[in-house]
């Protein structure tokens, strides 16, 4: 057991006679790790990629409301009859009157 391990440690296993399957075990190895790497950045990628949209998504839908609420406001009576008189515009006294047209046959 002592023998293989230090055959292991000095490299033995890759100048001995059957060294063809020990390269390409580790060449198989090597093409899974760099897979396995691969696949890890490119999910860290989509990941950061998410939270940026959430955060994005987030910002929008509060300007979203921001502006919903400045046009509530503007489109109050009030504000309305405050902007017109600057204009020189005021509200009727008078209530409008309904128009009705019969057809003579």
């Amino acid at each position: 057991m002592k023998e293989n391990i230090y055959n292991i440690i000095r490299g033995k296993f890759l100048v001995s006679d059957d060294t063809f399957k020990n390269w390409r075990f580790m060449a198989f190895f090597n093409l899974l790790f760099l897979i396995m790497i691969a696949s890890s950045h490119t999910a860290d990628k989509k990941v950061h990629r998410i939270a940026s949209l959430s955060n994005e998504a987030k910002e929008l839908k509060s300007e979203y409301l921001d502006v919903r609420k400045q046009l509530t406001q503007i489109k109050m009576e009030s504000k309305l009859t405050a902007v017109m008189s600057t204009t020189g515009l005021q509200t009727s006294e008078v209530p409008p009157q309904k128009i009705s047209i019969t057809k003579k046959q």
